[in-house]
């Protein structure tokens, strides 16, 4: 998670022209139009959807956000930016009857409150209740967002029935004539194909959700011992078993290098580690945990290998803020990881689960520092031609448009 104070960094100016405050094309019955954000938890929304959010306000747009939350500081900057809040409790991992009716009821109510123009549902039960509550409701458009598919599509015992499950709530998500689907991959616009094979014209490839190239800059690498740091939730599934293994493996061997977790706990998620797992893992490998970070731009500049052993992601965004700032990558071949690497350029790509294979990635770009510079330098370019923000707000918006009826902007 962002710290509160980074929330209110400058938003992007990607509006198209005719929208800017001042010069807004305001429809046909001259009305300001709304937008409401379903997503989980308000930490994610202020960490991937508020620069978009923020463009919709300069394009006019009144913004809602509808979502659980951790901490009540997350409100007052939400709604100090001008977004309006409304708090939707949702249980992030697993299916409570109980808890699942509480959340659809609230998510109703909130609909109906604010009868939005658009709702732009963020993972999977904001996609699922969110989908069918607005169609109910009639309302005009539907973005669902697929950040990946997640715990249920991935590899594992006993998730055949909750994957049919799911197959079958999406299928009635996505089938709607007025439905949006944005994925982050290749992968993940097949998987929505076979689901729902009708929405072939209605699927959008966003990749990311963007990084800021100004305030991830490319820096030299810095002095000292070579620093090889996992960013991510504490949680199984963003590989943090292999990665201490590997580092184990590799400080028993002799490599001159430090290993740093930065990461964040995430009880309510499925996946999640304990504390007291997080800091036998570091006992036990000689990781370094540093908590949560608060300034990802100064992580990066004091880094010098990015490592994700995901499992699955959607197309994550620190490996996008690791490029941007011209660090070298070291990540598994899995859907999304794989569309931001290019294996042997801006960085290498192991198997999955593999931590044999993970350690000696890490071993060859901790002893070839030449090898890793180059791979920052490509993946700098790279994130500049292809990871942009403004690229990811402009689509966004123009696809506002089109389920509004408004002419495209040329």
């Amino acid at each position: 998670m962002r710290p509160a104070e980074q929330f209110s960094r400058p938003a992007v100016d990607a509006s198209p022209e005719g929208w800017h405050s001042g010069n807004r094309d305001t429809t046909r019955d001259n009305r300001t139009r709304s937008l409401l954000f379903v997503v989980n938890v308000a930490w994610f929304f202020a960490s991937h959807r508020l620069a978009l959010a923020q463009a919709a306000l300069s394009a006019g747009f009144r913004v809602h956000l509808a979502s659980d939350l951790e901490q009540q500081s997350e409100v007052a900057e939400i709604r100090r930016l001008g977004i309006e809040f409304h708090r939707m409790r949702v249980v992030r991992s697993g299916l409570n009857l109980v808890d699942e009716v509480k959340t659809i009821g609230e998510l109703r109510r909130i609909m109906r409150v604010v009868r939005p123009d658009i709702v732009h549902n963020v993972t999977a039960k904001p996609v699922i209740y969110g989908s069918q509550i607005a169609h109910a409701l009639g309302i005009t458009g539907i973005v669902n967002a697929m950040s990946g598919f997640g715990y249920a599509y991935s590899a594992g015992p006993g998730r055949r029935l909750l994957r049919a499950a799911l197959d079958m709530a999406y299928a009635r998500s996505f089938s709607p004539q007025n439905v949006r689907i944005v994925v982050q991959n290749e992968d993940d616009r097949a998987e929505v194909l076979r689901i729902c094979p009708a929405a072939t014209q209605r699927i959008r490839l966003v990749r990311g959700s963007g990084v800021d190239l100004s305030e991830f800059g490319y820096w030299p690498e810095p002095e000292g011992t070579p620093a090889v740091v996992l960013p991510a939730r504490l949680l199984r599934e963003k590989g943090v078993w292999e990665f201490g293994a590997a580092a184990a493996e590799l400080l028993r061997t002799g490599l001159a290098a430090r290993f740093v977790l930065a990461g964040r706990l995430d009880p309510a998620n499925r996946g999640a580690l304990t504390g007291e797992q997080v800091r036998e893992l570091c006992v036990k490998s000689g990781l370094e945990w540093i908590g949560d970070c608060t300034d990802m731009p100064r992580l990066f500049r004091e880094s010098h290998v990015v490592c994700l052993p995901s499992y699955r992601e959607g197309m994550p965004k620190v490996l996008l803020e690791a490029c941007a700032s011209g660090r070298a990558v070291i990540t598994t071949d899995t859907p999304g990881c794989r569309d931001v690497i290019q294996a042997g350029r801006n960085g290498l790509l192991v198997p999955p689960r593999d931590m044999h294979a993970l350690a000696t990635a890490i071993r060859q770009l901790v002893e070839d520092a030449q090898c890793r510079r180059r791979m920052g330098a490509e993946a700098r370019i790279l994130a500049e031609r292809e990871f942009g923000v403004e690229d990811v707000v402009r689509t966004h918006l123009e696809m506002y448009r089109e389920l509004l009826g408004l002419p495209a902007v040329k």
